[in-house]
């Protein structure tokens, strides 16, 4: 657990070079770019509490995703069979578990995912929700199963 969990560690800062560098043309500047970097979150527990369940020996299939949820829209229910944590860069953005958990996430917030636990996602306006997800999956299992089709 310790390795892939290292390795999704340098995964994360490899991504966040490139990132970085990418607007880079060499051309001189008169002050020397900095490297920033701002750590989001940092968790062994979901957003409603929920413990994170072990990670595993399986092979490691990393996806990155950004999901743009117009204003208004309600998802369906859905649970996510593997660890997840995401970045909410606009909007707000409401999550409800079966259980009537509730939170609800603005812009700039960061959140672990429940797993294994249905619930679903409203963007509650005015403009769109849009997130950043990360998800730490097996290449054989789903990131999302959705409920109820």
């Amino acid at each position: 657990m310790h390795l892939a969990m290292r390795s999704l560690g340098i995964l994360a800062s490899a991504f966040c070079f490139a990132a970085c560098s990418a607007g880079q043309d060499g051309a001189k500047h008169s002050a020397p770019a900095t490297v920033k970097v701002e750590q989001i979150l940092k968790s062994k527990k979901s957003w409603n509490g929920q413990s994170l369940p072990a990670y595993g020996e399986k092979k490691a299939e990393v996806t990155l995703l950004k999901i743009t949820i117009p204003a208004g829209q309600r998802l369906k229910p859905h649970l996510h069979p593997v660890i997840n944590a995401a970045y909410l860069l606009e909007g707000r953005l409401k999550v409800v578990t079966e259980k009537h958990d509730t939170r609800i996430f603005k812009a700039g917030d960061g959140l672990v995912e429940v797993v294994n636990t249905v619930h679903f996602g409203e963007s509650l306006g005015p403009g769109p929700a849009v997130l950043i997800v990360f998800y730490a999956g097996h290449p054989d299992v789903p990131i999302t199963i959705v409920k109820g089709k």
